[in-house]
């Protein structure tokens, strides 16, 4: 049987269906949709006009529903409880309790930090599918506005209205070396003494390395080599064996100085920088979002 397709159905007309089916009477339908009984006649009176059909038989007791109000009821059947699930899905949404947050780390020794906080932010938001991309081989920014990425945990900021960088700790870069290292004799390090030394970097370009934008370059000065190493733990290791030494935010190397394995000093008057998180201007305040920033706050106040 085919609805006209000016019939003009809308949900009111689904919930009504259902409720006089679910009533057996009009008294009973228009109770349960807080209406009267005279705007609740005179609205399915309205939709038969629109319909050309009756929907139910007058004057039956119980309301017994015609075949057209039949294939309206399967009708709300379908519509309506699709309609309430998608709704709850979008209130997730909005309130952050369920989505995803796609994360990326423009820093490789970051994740020394952030995986320790990471469970507890899965207990306390469940519903939100977390994954972590380790220094992405891509245009983290660019994947950041086309949707790719949904925060980007990042020490440089760009001046753009479509993006919100979120202040969260700031850190100090320092020099670390073995324990019987001559440069431990210094209580700071001047780019000069770094003309003999194997540096050891991350294989990333040098234009995103610190040491080198910050603290070398600007005097004029190379290291006697660089040897590229991938992960932060190796590096710590190599620095401590005496092969090379290192310039690492304090938190990459507290564990291996505490315990006496490697020295470290600041760079110069001190080398500091911030990280912050980047997201797109319209997610800024997403409450998980949010509940991240928060955690590595109080994570980073305590190094």
């Amino acid at each position: 049987m085919a609805v006209p397709n000016n019939s003009g159905l809308e949900i009111k007309h689904l919930k009504t269906i259902t409720a006089l089916a679910e009533q057996g009477s009009l008294a009973g339908a228009a109770l349960c949709l807080n209406l009267t009984q005279s705007a609740l006649s005179h609205q399915l009176k309205e939709l038969e006009t629109r319909l050309n059909l009756e929907l139910f038989l007058r004057k039956s007791r119980p309301l017994v529903l015609t075949a057209a109000g039949q294939q309206l009821l399967h009708l709300a059947r379908q519509v309506l409880p699709a309609l309430a699930q998608t709704e709850k899905q979008l209130q997730a949404l909005h309130s952050g309790e369920a989505g995803r947050l796609h994360l990326a780390l423009d820093c490789h020794s970051c994740i020394q930090w952030l995986l320790p906080l990471l469970p507890d932010f899965r207990r306390q938001w469940p519903g939100v599918d977390l994954e972590v991309e380790s220094v992405p081989g891509f245009d983290a920014l660019t994947a950041l506005l086309g949707g790719q990425l949904d925060l980007l945990l990042t020490s440089d900021v760009q001046a753009r209205g479509d993006l919100h960088f979120e202040p969260l700790f700031g850190f100090e870069l320092t020099l670390v070396m073995a324990p019987e290292s001559p440069l431990c004799h210094q209580a700071q390090i001047a780019p000069a003494d770094l003309l003999h030394q194997v540096l050891l970097v991350y294989p990333v370009e040098r234009a995103r390395m610190d040491v080198f934008s910050r603290f070398l370059q600007p005097a004029g000065v190379e290291p006697k080599r660089c040897k590229p190493v991938d992960n932060t733990s190796v590096m710590l290791q190599m620095a401590a064996a005496g092969l090379g030494v290192a310039a690492l935010p304090r938190w990459a190397s507290e564990e291996f100085v505490r315990q006496g394995l490697l020295e470290a000093r600041p760079l110069g008057q001190g080398v500091r920088r911030h990280m912050y998180g980047a997201v797109r201007a319209a997610d800024r305040d997403q409450p998980c979002l949010q509940s991240l920033f928060e955690r590595i706050r109080a994570k980073m106040a305590t190094q």
